[in-house]
Order: C-alpha cells, then sequence, then structure tokens
C-alpha cells in the first residue's frame, strides 16, 4: 500500500496561523488592548480616577511599597483571592515588576513599578481598543524579507542604556552581541538579545516609521546555529504594546538599531 506523506504547510500558510495567533494573543480580557490609564503613586493617600480607595506609596525599597486603603463598600476585591479590600494593603515590589493587584467592577488594577516609582494602570474590558478590535493590520507576506543573517556574540553581555515609550521612563537592555544581514541591497547590524531558547529579540526602526508602521517594531528570530548562523523574517515584525495605547513604557531600540531602508513587512499601524 502505498503511505502518503502529509504535505507541509507552506511558508505563506506557516505566516497567516502567526497572524492568527497573534491577534488571539491580544484579544483578551485585561490584556493590552485594555489600558485605560496610567496614574503614578503619590507619597500621601489620595484618590485616583477610575477606582474608589486612597491610594500612596513609598519608594520602592525604602518602605512598604504601595498601599491602598478601602472600605468592603467600595466594591475593590483582591484579584489573587477574590477577597474584599476592607481597611488597608500593601504590596511591594521592585523595579520593572508588576502584578495584577485588585479588582473593581470589570477593571483589573495593575500595580507596576516603573523608572523606581510605582504606578497603577487600569484595564477595563469595555476599553474601545479591546471592544472594537479586529487584527492588527499587517503587509502581505513577502518571501524577500526573510533574510540569513550572522550572530556575534560579545564575550560578556552590555547593559546599554535605552528610552521607552514614556519620556518619564527609563530602561536598560542587555545586549548579548550584535546580528548582521543583508535588506533591501544594503548590509545592517544591530545589537541583538539572545533569549533562553536561542532566539534573538531585536528591537529596530526603519524608514517606514511614522508613515505606514509605528514608532519602532521588534522581531523575534529563529534559534541561532552553533556557527552563528540566523534567519530573521522580517514578516513576523511585531508592534510594542505601546504602539496600542498611550498608557505602555515599552522598551524603544538600543541607539543606532536602525534598519536604513523600508521594511515594507511585518505590522503596520493599529487602527
Amino acid at each position: 500500500m502505498t503511505q502518503f506523506t502529509p504535505a507541509q504547510p507552506t511558508k505563506i500558510e506557516q505566516w497567516r496561523r502567526f497572524r492568527e495567533r497573534r491577534d488571539a494573543s491580544l484579544a483578551v480580557g485585561h490584556g493590552w488592548l485594555t489600558l485605560t490609564s496610567l496614574q503614578w503613586l503619590p507619597a500621601e493617600p489620595s484618590a485616583l480616577e477610575q477606582v474608589p480607595g486612597r491610594w500612596s506609596a513609598s519608594v520602592p525599597g525604602t518602605g512598604p511599597g504601595a498601599r491602598l486603603t478601602a472600605r468592603a463598600s467600595d466594591g475593590l476585591t483582591l484579584v489573587s483571592t477574590g477577597e474584599p479590600v476592607d481597611g488597608t494593603i500593601t504590596l511591594s515590589l521592585t523595579d520593572g515588576g508588576s502584578e495584577n493587584w485588585v479588582r473593581f467592577q470589570d477593571t483589573v488594577v495593575e500595580l507596576a513599578v516603573r523608572g523606581n516609582r510605582y504606578v497603577v494602570r487600569t484595564r477595563d474590558n469595555s476599553a474601545p481598543t479591546l471592544t472594537g478590535f479586529d487584527g492588527v493590520p499587517a503587509y502581505a507576506y513577502d518571501s524577500s524579507a526573510v533574510v540569513q543573517g550572522s550572530y556575534t556574540a560579545y564575550p560578556t553581555p552590555q547593559t546599554v542604556p535605552i528610552r521607552t515609550a514614556h519620556p518619564d521612563v527609563d530602561d536598560l537592555v542587555h545586549a548579548t552581541g550584535t546580528v548582521s544581514f543583508t535588506l533591501g541591497g544594503n548590509v545592517h547590524t544591530l545589537r541583538a538579545e539572545q533569549q533562553p531558547d536561542g532566539s534573538l529579540k531585536v528591537a529596530f526602526h526603519d524608514e517606514t516609521n511614522g508613515h505606514s508602521t509605528a514608532g519602532w517594531r521588534f522581531l523575534v528570530t529563529g534559534q541561532v546555529s552553533p556557527g552563528g548562523a540566523v534567519t530573521l523574517d522580517f514578516n513576523r515584525s511585531l508592534n510594542y504594546p505601546s504602539a496600542f495605547t498611550p498608557f505602555g513604557t515599552c522598551p524603544m531600540p538600543v541607539e543606532g538599531n536602525r534598519v536604513g531602508v523600508p521594511v515594507e513587512a511585518g505590522e503596520r499601524i493599529p487602527a
């Protein structure tokens, strides 16, 4: 009896499935598309917008952290247990950390530390960015946007200061090496972060930014081979959450991480 080998999905089919998974990952309750505010916590107990209670915080590492005082009648509950908040609760985080802390009706309040300051972000499932979401616009698949690159690791990772989508928040990136590739007839070299699975994460600017794409995007490559070879598929270039909401604090690319030609592949400016 003749045995048939199942046909392997084409590159375009693989990309379409990738796009479907990407859109599904965004269209979730209390996800990135539900952010409705970003509010820095003051030193003295104060009211915030969109949620009840009195909120305050110490400088991270110098006191009890963030503090919330509320009555059971305010309707706040702990995300972790569902128990009502009745009195004063505290939570301490380190810089860069975050936790969905309390819930009010259909809004979840995320506590985070950014730029060594406590901040809360409200996540509301009725936000129009979620209710009106119909997928992220993207360029059509382009086989010429799949290129081969060469990765060169640094002897030790380099800690590089970067800016973020929020003017009050700076950050650091731990670059592990550089990846070089040819696109649009030119050779480009960008700093990259190697991930635990052997892939590379590369944040970059290009000549489409501000026209057909957001201010910057990022790409996760395939695994780097033992000899440093790696495939970069710019059809899988993604927006950071800050492209969808003004309440993001997403990292910008390392200075100089610019592809000097239009990368007309991957995600476009969100509708």
